[in-house]
């Protein structure tokens, strides 16, 4: 194999694109080095394991999205649904991209600057730091659950996962449990309806429980 001189961005991006052909289980070190025509050693120079990568590729992932959040938002409520969109945008312009980012540790202070512009807001209108802070991190862990259920059944957009047919699902269970078999098109369909949804009750739940009034 040739000897590539490699930098870390080169192999982050190298990875984020293979991710979309093979998936996180496939992502290994070997088939990295493969891609970039080197052998897998190489790696260890810059990576010592494939969740350092991990850290670095969310790390990539969160300066793109960071760039394209909606500084026009002035509300908390706006800043809240606004960067939750992006967040869910942008996990799934990646096959398993938000099982990739949960759980991942950034490798610098990329989110410094989101985060406090995101909190301002809340402050501004009576949030204490706590609840601030409180409140964004239950809106991302919503939007990750989301996405990761999501790809789950879709792993790309326009692609379907097997096994999630809603008639096929609704004659699987049967008429013993009417209420479970009719559900299917609730839980597996129209996922861009279901987020919108989603962040409303967020929102609505973040106002009643954390907000100035409940403080």
């Amino acid at each position: 194999m040739a000897t590539t001189r490699l930098d870390r961005d080169q192999v982050v991006d190298t990875a984020l694109r293979l991710l979309n052909e093979v998936g996180l289980e496939g992502l290994t070190l070997r088939r990295i080095a493969k891609e970039l025509n080197v052998q897998a050693p190489a790696l260890y120079w810059h990576f010592k394991n494939k969740q350092a990568l991990l850290d670095e590729m969310a790390t990539a992932m969160f300066r793109r999205l960071a760039s394209a959040r909606n500084v026009d938002a002035t509300t908390w409520q706006d800043r809240l649904i606004a960067a939750q969109r992006t967040l869910r945008r942008a996990l799934l312009g990646y096959r398993d991209g938000a099982k990739v980012f949960s759980g991942t540790r950034f490798t610098g202070t990329p989110h410094a600057a989101p985060m406090e512009f995101q909190l301002r807001a809340f402050v501004d209108a009576g949030f204490t730091p706590g609840a601030a802070a409180r409140a964004a991190f239950i809106a991302y862990t919503f939007t990750l659950g989301f996405v990761i259920e999501e790809q789950a059944v879709e792993p790309l957009p326009g692609e379907r996962a097997p096994g999630y047919d809603v008639e096929e699902r609704a004659a699987l269970i049967g008429p013993d449990y009417p209420l479970t078999a009719a559900v299917g098109a609730d839980l597996f369909e129209d996922y861009e309806g279901r987020f919108e949804e989603g962040l409303r009750t967020i929102v609505a739940g973040i106002e009643t429980t954390l907000g100035p009034a409940a403080q």
